[in-house]
């Protein structure tokens, strides 16, 4: 079973910082996109806070633009997410996502990956 590994959740004051990690295995060998996502309390579904491609291309959601920074390293096969001037709204389970591309033949083929999530909590 593929497992991503991820770091660096936690309890914090508003206004303050957190720094997420996420490792994917040594095995994948392409990976596309890198990213995180979250599930806020009560909420249904995961929602994109930032992606990032493998040229370094970023999208973040409207609520955290100024605020969070994604980034990558493709030799290590991370990805984090910068948190700062934490608010309460952000508040959430924050999941990594990696998508990993499979060449076989002429076919890319692309595999999505999620990790376990990681609690992140904000309090005012």
């Amino acid at each position: 079973q593929v497992q991503l590994v991820e770091s660096g959740g936690g309890l914090v004051q508003v206004g303050g910082s957190l720094r997420l990690s996420c490792t994917a295995p040594e095995s994948f060998v392409i990976i596309n996109d890198m990213g995180w996502y979250r599930l806020a309390p009560g909420g249904l579904s995961r929602d994109l806070v930032a992606r990032i491609s493998i040229s370094g291309s970023t999208n973040y959601t409207d609520s955290v633009k100024g605020r969070f920074t994604i980034s990558r390293d493709n030799a290590k096969k991370m990805v984090y997410l910068q948190m700062n001037n934490l608010k309460p709204e952000d508040t959430a389970i924050y999941y990594c996502y990696v998508e990993e591309i499979i060449e076989i033949a002429s076919r890319r083929l692309k595999y999505d990956y999620w990790g376990w999530g990681t609690q992140v909590t904000v309090s005012s």
